[in-house]
């Protein structure tokens, strides 16, 4: 309630007058009824008569200092000329699923080779929401590149009724990994893809579809079972089909048993690549043969509630994808596409001829083991890009590696966090708060917000009526930008290499 009290003759000094409307109507009453002077204190929060001023919080990363509160903004009611950002909160663009990784065994290693107090910590920095707060996370359907070694869960050749089906490695190593995460975060949303089939059901008997070189940590195959690009490496025989979307569903199925959710499956990781590690090549007409004869009607009979996603597609090629969305009975199965590596040259045209049909990135660049500054603004711009043209979701790879960053067949990549398993340390790498500057304010069912066309920025209202403004000064000198939302204004003064998130 305002409070008023009385000094010397014919004073009335007032205070706390909020609003301040309010204040007028009750002067002008006291005026006429009472012929008094009015003294009025107005409390420093209120700022003018019509509109108190905005306040922008303000979280800034450069290259030394990471995750840095500035002092809050104020917008300004007046200039609105001329500004360098304009961001348009009615006019919104793609809803936003959510961000994370992948889960991998080689970073669950790690992690069991820290005190418990040490990954805990780690954990509560990924999953909470006070930390990264990943929402979307990807595992593998067996083994992987960042896997201890080949693998699938049922090894044993010719069993189409699938009788030796099992996920026992995965109840010691990936399981715990995924529920540890789930304690911290209920809401996580899980999605799969296999990187290969059991051996036994590909043309060449085998994981890999490459032998691979000396220096490339070469897998056991030999030569001559190399497989090209433009194959299809799986056995294109009913049985083989069969027992492969059986062997899917019983994924599906026993990770549920466990209290894990696969919301979705894209079909083939990288489906037109032909490394040493866990692959698979198809054709197109194949893909989608299998997905509208096979896998579709095997998930619909079982009452399989996980989406089926075409992906991960890494061709730049859009033909690809076209082919088997312009498949009938494909399509009649699909649910959304997933992008990765070279994939973003064609996620533009898919989106703008199949604008209804939903997109995710699915898979960061992962690097040669830099984690530095620099990556940090190369995955930038990927983010910039899938988002801008239509992406959904945006997911890093590796999560945690060990010092080296090195595949079990030798690739030196980067993660988020790098624990020396010698000395214990653990650093958290420039990407890992790059992801917290997304994840940590886009929460699931934030829209992207149409901005000025500038490459530097992303623009996002949340659930909660937030604005949530991204912005990249990737000079070796300061940058003022001036940013206007809703006809007021604001100029920041942006640090040199720094990222930048501003909410309000």
């Amino acid at each position: 309630m305002p409070k008023a009290k009385f000094h010397q003759a014919n004073t009335l000094i007032i205070y706390n007058m909020i609003p301040f409307v309010f204040f007028k109507n009750l002067q002008q009453l006291l005026l006429k009824k009472m012929n008094l002077k009015v003294l009025l204190v107005i409390p420093t929060i209120i700022l003018s008569e019509t509109v108190s001023a905005q306040k922008i919080n303000w979280i800034s990363s450069t290259v030394d200092k990471h995750w840095v509160e500035n002092k809050k903004l104020s917008f300004n009611n007046n200039d609105t000329a001329q500004a360098d950002i304009v961001i348009n909160p009615d006019q919104k663009k793609q809803q936003m699923e959510g961000f994370g990784a992948c889960f991998n065994e080689k970073g669950w290693e790690v992690l069991q080779g820290l005190p418990s107090n040490k990954k805990d910590e780690i954990l509560r920095n990924l999953f909470l929401k006070e930390g990264a707060n990943f929402t979307l996370c990807r595992i593998p359907v067996a083994s992987n590149d960042y896997s201890f070694s080949y693998y699938s869960f049922d090894d044993v050749p010719g069993d189409f009724k699938m009788r030796n089906f099992n996920i026992d490695r995965d109840r010691y190593i990936l399981i715990p990994y995924i529920k540890a995460a789930l304690a911290l975060q209920p809401e996580l949303k899980i999605w799969a893809s296999p990187w290969s089939p059991p051996a036994w059901m590909k043309v060449n008997n085998h994981y890999s579809m490459n032998a691979g070189g000396p220096e490339q940590y070469a897998s056991d195959m030999a030569p001559e079972r190399h497989i090209g690009n433009n194959a299809t490496a799986f056995k294109m025989e009913d049985q083989y089909l069969n027992a492969y979307s059986l062997y899917l569903s019983k994924f599906i199925q026993a990770y549920k048993n466990e209290g894990i959710k696969i919301g979705r499956l894209c079909v083939q990781n990288e489906i037109v690549y032909t490394p040493q590690w866990p692959s698979c090549t198809w054709r197109p007409e194949d893909l989608a043969y299998f997905i509208g004869k096979f896998i579709g009607p095997q998930f619909k009979s079982e009452q399989i509630a996980t989406e089926i996603w075409l992906g991960t597609v890494n061709t730049s090629d859009a033909n690809y994808t076209r082919t088997v969305l312009n498949d009938k009975n494909a399509a009649s199965f699909i649910r959304g596409i997933g992008f990765q590596w070279d994939a973003k040259h064609q996620i533009k045209t898919i989106h703008h001829e199949f604008p209804d049909m939903p997109i995710m990135q699915t898979e960061s660049e992962c690097g040669n083991g830099e984690n530095n500054w620099g990556s940090l603004e190369y995955t930038w711009s990927l983010i910039h890009h899938y988002i801008s043209n239509g992406a959904s979701s945006y997911m890093y790879w590796n999560m945690v590696l060990d010092e080296t960053g090195r595949s079990s067949w030798g690739w030196v990549q980067n993660a988020l966090i790098s624990v020396n398993k010698r000395s214990g340390e653990i650093k958290y790498n420039p990407e890992f708060y790059l992801m917290k500057h997304l994840s940590h304010y886009v929460l699931p069912g934030s829209y992207l917000l149409k901005s000025s066309a500038q490459k530097d920025h992303l623009a996002f209202l949340d659930p909660n009526g937030n604005k949530v403004l991204m912005i990249m000064n990737a000079e070796e000198k300061n940058k003022n930008v001036k940013i206007i939302s809703n006809g007021k204004s604001v100029v920041i003064s942006l640090l040199p290499k720094s990222m930048n998130t501003l909410v309000w």
